[in-house]
């Protein structure tokens, strides 16, 4: 293996290792939202991306039906749809290797890919930082639901609050940007109004409305394919 490859998948195997040990705060949010070891860690298995899947838990730990969870994690997990419209034509996989990739398709190996200069070294950091950051994540997801089952009442710690904070920590790196601490400020009143209002997860979803509502009014200013950069990959949004 040359030097450039051999660079190329020690930076996947760093990213797959900042981003997996992230998994552990889902594993003990998991089972501090009500569900089992073994539904926290069947979560992280079939479902795979960080956001959606603290959306989910969110919503249930807020007293919200499962229903509202997943169309809250489907909603934010679409922004992974758009990844593939830039990734398929440039990795060029066919068959279970395609359908491969797109369990494995997020933020971080899509940003240790996208800028490669040939197919092979494209293919190759897709697949380093993709697999690494799967196999860690669903590692640190056991280790943190069993963890967080031996703690038991999480409230007692005030674990119950790790949830807000890690949807803030997701979010943070997004800020930098006028428009969007804008649309995050008006999400976030509409939730707020809402949340005396209606059931939970409907706030949750509402704010999503928001964001959906600002990206249609300001279509053709920004990239809707828009891929995460090299400075997104730091356990950020997966």
């Amino acid at each position: 293996m040359t030097d450039e490859r051999s660079g190329i998948v020690r930076d996947g195997l760093a990213v797959g290792l900042a981003t997996g040990l992230y998994g552990v705060s889902f594993g003990a949010i998991g089972v501090a939202s009500g569900l089992s070891v073994l539904q926290t860690c069947v979560l992280s298995l079939l479902m795979f991306t960080g956001a959606s899947q603290f959306a989910f838990v969110g919503v249930v730990a807020a007293g919200g039906a499962p229903v509202s969870g997943a169309a809250t994690a489907l909603l934010l997990g679409t922004r992974n749809t758009l990844y593939g419209l830039r990734m398929a034509p440039l990795l060029g996989w066919r068959g279970w290797r395609r359908a491969a990739a797109a369990h494995v398709l997020i933020d971080e190996s899509t940003a240790m890919s996208v800028n490669r200069g040939t197919r092979a070294e494209a293919r190759l950091g897709f697949a380093s930082t993709g697999l690494s950051v799967f196999v860690l994540w669903n590692l640190a997801t056991a280790i943190g639901a069993v963890g967080g089952q031996i703690l038991g009442d999480p409230r007692t710690y005030g674990l119950d609050a790790a949830v807000g904070a890690a949807f803030l920590a997701l979010l943070w790196p997004r800020l930098d940007v006028r428009s969007n601490q804008v649309v995050g400020l008006v999400a976030a009143a509409v939730a707020l109004v809402l949340v005396p209002l209606t059931a939970a997860g409907w706030p949750v979803l509402a704010a999503g409305g928001v964001a959906l509502l600002a990206g249609v009014l300001t279509r053709g200013t920004t990239d809707p394919t828009e891929v995460p950069g090299p400075g997104d990959v730091a356990g950020g949004h997966h």
